[in-house]
């Protein structure tokens, strides 16, 4: 049965592209990091905006669960629902979290919010270190996080739990009786389009 829908599967995919750009060029420390950083930003809001009114496996509501939860999952004491497994849920939820900050550390060093409103009030010389040293963490943390991800996706595999084909055709054999709602992609494209102007709304104002 169908459990990813397009938006879902074109955000994952653009974003292990992306994701991969900016680590090649953070490492060289040429070519362009802005804009491919300015790009996963346009990326993270849309997920983040499509974890609200997007399709039911993709809304946050849907598979993020209580630490209690997730660790009887692990334990195999609760069943495995459609989408995310309790477990998956919080991979998703410190990834995208850990992301959104190094975007809006990267927007500060770049400079983009020098001209943010009070910005010669609280945007310190203190402040901008800070912002430097979670960028600079996070970028040795993030490609951890991105390990054990896949190594999970790996382990399901031999489990014979093909995550990643299902996150490619949106399919995926287990689930028969479960009906998921989805939204429209005209919809998911207007979340993007909103998405794409806040980036442009940034960076003209900076």
């Amino acid at each position: 049965m169908k459990i990813w829908d397009l938006p879902t599967r074109l955000y994952h995919w653009l974003q292990v592209i992306v994701f991969l750009g900016l680590v090649i060029t953070g490492y060289n420390a040429n070519g362009p990091h802005i804009q491919l950083g300015l790009g996963l930003f346009t990326l993270i809001i849309w997920r983040m905006m499509w974890g609200f009114i997007g399709s039911e496996t993709s809304r946050f509501t849907q598979f993020i669960r209580s630490p209690k939860v997730m660790l009887q999952y692990l334990r195999g004491q609760s069943a495995e629902g459609v989408g995310h497994n309790p477990a998956g849920g919080w991979m998703v939820v410190s990834l995208l979290f850990c992301l959104l900050l190094q975007c809006i550390s990267g927007l500060v060093i770049a400079g983009f919010m020098d001209n943010a409103p009070f910005a010669d009030i609280w945007l310190t010389d203190g402040l901008f270190d800070i912002f430097y040293l979670v960028h600079s963490a996070l970028f040795y943390l993030l490609p951890i996080l991105v390990c054990l991800h896949v190594a999970a996706v790996i382990g399901y595999k031999l489990c014979d739990k093909p995550l990643v084909l299902a996150m490619v055709t949106g399919y995926q054999a287990k689930f028969t009786a479960i009906s998921v709602r989805f939204e429209s992609n005209l919809k998911a494209l207007l979340v993007l389009i909103t998405a794409v102007l806040v980036t442009i709304a940034i960076v003209a104002l900076s």
